[in-house]
C-alpha cells in the first residue's frame, strides 16, 4: 500500500511540473482561419442546393468526384433538431474545379435536381435580416395615432349634448 501511495505522489508531482512548465492554451494557439484564408477557401467551394435530406457526404463526394479532388463536403443541419437543411457546400483542392462543378447544375441526384453555384463570401457587418429603421407598432407614433392624418384625437371638453334634439 505504501509503495502504491508513493507512486501516486510521484505521478502527481510529474503532472504538476508539466502544468507549471507549459503555459495555458490561448486563442492564438488554436488554428482559426484568417479572413484571407476564408476568402481563398470560398473561392474553391461550391454551394449545392436542393439536396435530398437522406443524402450523405460520401454520396455527394461520389457525385462531384469528376470535377476534381475534394477536400471537404459539408451538409448543413438544423441546430435544434439535427435534421439536414437541404443544402451543402463542397470544397475542392483547386479553384479550377469550381467551374467544372458548376457545370453539374441541374443534374439529378437521388431523384432531385441539384442547384450548383460558386460559393459567395459573406461580408462582415452585412446581414440579410437587417431591414433598416425599426418599425413602430401600436399607438403613439406618427400617423398611426389617429385614423385620419390631421391632429390627434382629444377627449371632448365642452358641455355635453343631450341625447335628444332640443333647438333651444
Amino acid at each position: 500500500m505504501e509503495a502504491e501511495a508513493e507512486k501516486l505522489k510521484e505521478m502527481q508531482n510529474d503532472v504538476e511540473k508539466q502544468m507549471t512548465l507549459s503555459p495555458p492554451p490561448s486563442a492564438a494557439s488554436y488554428n482559426f482561419p484568417t479572413i484571407e484564408e476564408k476568402v481563398e477557401a470560398d473561392s474553391r467551394s461550391v454551394f449545392v442546393g436542393n439536396v435530398d435530406y437522406g443524402a450523405t457526404a460520401e454520396e455527394l463526394e461520389q457525385h462531384f468526384h469528376g470535377a476534381g479532388s475534394i477536400n471537404r463536403v459539408t451538409i448543413l443541419c438544423d441546430r435544434y433538431t439535427g435534421h439536414p437543411k437541404g443544402f451543402a457546400y463542397v470544397e475542392f483542392a483547386e479553384a479550377e474545379a469550381v467551374e467544372t462543378a458548376t457545370a453539374l447544375d441541374g443534374t439529378l441526384f437521388r431523384g432531385r435536381q441539384l442547384q450548383v453555384s460558386a460559393k459567395r463570401t459573406n461580408k462582415h457587418g452585412l446581414s440579410s435580416t437587417d431591414r433598416g429603421r425599426p418599425r413602430y407598432r401600436g399607438r403613439g407614433r406618427g400617423r398611426h395615432y389617429a385614423p385620419y392624418y390631421g391632429r390627434p384625437r382629444r377627449a371632448f371638453r365642452g358641455r355635453p349634448r343631450a341625447p335628444w334634439y332640443s333647438p333651444y
